[in-house]
């Protein structure tokens, strides 16, 4: 009589979370905190759809991926609603996306490798705004199919309008965001 050995997978802990398409990280900012102080601090609150991710309502959010997947970074104010007077709040956008090279020990270093494709703003508010229809801006980028399995810390550079005044403030993440990359 023979024995088979027949190998058996180990069972996923989370089988088919990973599937998604798209990742959608959010981050709503408190305009006038922020304006006013001229800092993110305690004025940027980040949650995203990833599964096990950390850092939920934080400026701290990690999220987590797969080599590949699409992800949206999606950034508007907390307050949205058209005021009285007829006028709209100011709002935010992201200027850029700057990962960071953590293997160094420097988090202010600009990561010299390639970790998404096609990292680009692709959406703005339209000219009309209403109560029905969201408005914010967005960036959007590929994980690189190649990218290593880890994770990447960015930078957030936002730009903001300003309440009464022309001129916009350009402020960083002081605390920084980072992917999860996981291998597929």
């Amino acid at each position: 009589m023979t024995t088979s050995t027949r190998s058996v997978a180990p069972e996923k802990q989370n089988p088919g979370q990973l599937n998604s398409v798209q990742l959608n990280i959010v981050t709503l900012i408190n305009m006038e905190r922020a304006t006013e102080t001229g800092s993110l601090s305690d004025s940027m609150y980040m949650m995203d759809n990833s599964i096990g991710g950390k850092g939920q309502g934080t400026s701290s959010l990690e999220t987590v991926c797969k080599q590949g997947q699409v992800i949206n970074w999606i950034v508007r104010p907390i307050d949205m609603e058209k005021r009285p007077d007829g006028t709209w709040p100011p709002m935010p956008k992201i200027n850029n996306i700057v990962f960071l090279d953590t293997e160094v020990g420097d988090e202010e270093d600009v990561s010299e490798r390639r970790i998404f494709n096609e990292l680009k703003i692709y959406g703005g508010p339209d000219r009309t705004r209403d109560k029905f229809t969201s408005v914010y801006y967005y960036w959007a980028g590929a994980v690189s199919p190649t990218a290593k399995p880890g994770l990447y810390r960015y930078r957030l550079v936002m730009e903001l309008e300003q309440e009464r005044k022309k001129e916009r403030l350009y402020l960083n993440t002081a605390i920084h965001p980072s992917i999860r990359i996981l291998g597929v």
